[in-house]
């Protein structure tokens, strides 16, 4: 019987269709047996064997991803070490256990964050758990060895470890009940075009191995044992797409030019080298967010100066354009596990961002000389996170400044002329724009957060998830505003925010002359698409238009008849 089932959103557009295969999980369960003194030190070396031959395991995976590379460090991370072998020696508590522990405490650190990008790292953590995890239990199968014929992998979720032991040349498709856009499996469904949906809840319990699946990630539809019609109808729509994909891809190397003359840039969202060299292959211009915050979420203490210059080193010589990179995004609800913050009643208005960076003038210092150093090498841009007022602004540049007068009697070489802007992401940066303007290089809208401080929705609670809409009127003149502001001054006004790839939303920031876009490098070529086939005339009387409207509602009825 045929059944269909509407997903939300996709990890990875594309039309599919084979057989479901259910990957079967291993039980990974720890032994919760109590150790005598006695044992010990056995439990310790049977820990201490299972990290070297995942170790040995992940060198040579890291040879060619990134990914594996993150892996590693993971897996020599003293801060996991020392956790197991303290359980270990101190609460008698086996390998397994002490392990299964450890991780669990780093995870939910992982998962705590706000940041779903950052959020999504915990998959790391819980991957090095299990593979480490498979040693101490002497697990070595593969679940999906047997694979020899086209298939859609249905999973509760699929790590690193996972996809590395698959044969694309039959795995076709992915849906899992777990992850999020940003997790790793959808991060490599993208960079290999294979579709994906990810976070479907309890899909499992709706297929068998005997099933067949058409997997629709662009009408954003599961088919499940369609008939002889159906399935002729999504080969037809399937070659559409992959048609309609080649044309966009075909622009890659054009500028996003609208039919009447007006360019804007198209950067792209990253935070790691995998995706800056993603960025280029999909056609981006630029870097518009360089989410910094990696080199000290993935670290086991602050990173250095020289760490850090070789990450934004590598990446603007890796972009050869624009590489704007946000300054430490972090406190409040985004912990380090080798810093102790205070305890927060609302984090979300707590100690963080610029504030950590201002109140830890060290920290800052050292982040701030290796963007310098960096900088002589191609066009790097800082952007301050979270700022509230010109006072913050002055007080980070000042900072920088005496960063500048130190590698000056060094005599190490930078760009003494790099530009300085911020995010626009509290209603305080709306209402001093113009004062703002008068004083940045240039703005960055962060429609994220700005979205959930101007409707003061917490857009992690389902309770009221239903209220996190950019499309509110209230944002989007908060939107014109800024841009408005930053032109009046001559300043380029960018957004890194989600909003900047959505579809219905391109017209109008481009009517309210939105100079650049930063997005997802997988969203880069549909948009570009989308406004070399759009009338800059046309979108700026729509913004117009559209900003006069009182409800979402209205808003999105004007959006349909376009």
């Amino acid at each position: 019987m045929m059944k269909t089932f509407t997903v939300a959103k996709a990890a990875s557009k594309g039309i599919v269709m084979g057989k479901a295969f259910v990957a079967v999980q291993e039980d990974l369960t720890a032994d919760t047996r109590s150790i005598k003194d006695s044992e010990r030190e056995m439990e310790w070396l049977k820990f201490q064997k299972a990290v070297k031959d995942a170790v040995e395991d992940l060198r040579v995976l890291a040879k060619d991803s990134d990914i594996f590379a993150a892996h590693l460090d993971v897996a020599e991370d003293t801060v996991l070490h020392d956790s197991v072998e303290l359980k270990i020696n101190s609460e008698n508590k086996n390998a397994q256990l002490a392990l299964e522990e450890t991780v669990a405490e780093i995870v939910t650190m992982f998962e705590s964050l706000d940041d779903e990008y950052l959020r999504e790292r915990a998959a790391d953590i819980k991957d090095v758990g299990k593979r480490i995890m498979c040693g101490l239990k002497e697990i070595k199968s593969n679940p999906f060895e047997s694979i020899s014929e086209d298939v859609i992998v249905v999973a509760e979720d699929l790590a690193p470890s996972d996809t590395a032991n698959m044969d694309f040349r039959y795995i076709k498709g992915f849906i899992t009940e777990a992850g999020g856009v940003t997790s790793h499996v959808s991060i490599m469904a993208r960079s290999m075009e294979i579709p994906a949906f990810v976070g479907v809840a309890e899909f499992r319990k709706n297929v068998t191995n005997e099933d067949y699946i058409i997997l629709d990630a662009v009408g954003k539809e599961i088919i499940v044992n369609p008939d002889e019609g159906t399935k002729e109808a999504y080969r037809k729509k399937a070659a559409e797409y992959k048609a309609m994909k080649a044309e966009f891809e075909s622009m890659n190397n054009l500028p996003a030019t609208t039919t009447d003359g007006r360019t804007v840039e198209l950067f792209a969202n990253v935070g790691s080298i995998v995706d800056v060299e993603n960025a280029v292959t999909r056609g981006a211009v630029g870097i518009g967010l360089f989410r910094s915050e990696f080199l000290y979420m993935e670290n086991t203490k602050f990173p250095t100066e020289q760490e850090q210059y070789d990450a934004y080193k590598k990446a603007i010589e890796t972009m050869k354009h624009p590489v704007i990179i946000r300054t430490l995004d972090i406190g409040g609800d985004k912990e380090l596990s080798y810093y102790k913050f205070d305890e927060e009643e609302n984090p979300f208005l707590g100690w963080r961002a610029i504030r950590i960076s201002l109140d830890l003038k060290d920290v800052f210092k050292t982040q701030l000389r290796a963007i310098l150093r960096a900088s002589a090498y191609g066009d790097i841009r800082i952007m301050y996170p979270m700022i509230i007022s010109v006072d913050e602004f002055m007080a980070a540049n000042a900072i920088l400044q005496e960063c500048k007068e130190e590698l000056r009697r060094d005599n190490i070489p930078f760009n003494d002329s790099i530009q300085t802007g911020i995010m626009i992401e509290t209603p305080a940066a709306v209402l001093c724009a113009e004062d703002l303007a008068k004083v940045v290089d240039f703005f960055s809208i962060g429609t994220n957060d700005l979205t959930q401080y101007l409707l003061a929705v917490d857009r992690g609670n389902q309770k009221i998830a239903r209220l996190y809409n950019s499309f509110h009127p209230a944002v989007l003149r908060a939107i014109r505003t800024v841009i408005q502001a930053g032109h009046k001054y001559d300043k380029m006004v960018g957004m890194c925010g989600e909003f900047a790839s959505d579809e219905k939303a391109v017209p109008i920031l481009l009517g309210m002359g939105l100079n650049e876009f930063s997005m997802a490098a997988s969203e880069i070529a549909s948009t570009r698409y989308q406004i070399r086939h759009l009338n800059y005339e046309h979108c700026q009387a729509l913004a117009d238009e559209i900003c006069k409207k009182s409800t979402i509602a209205e808003v999105r009825e004007m959006l349909e008849k376009q």
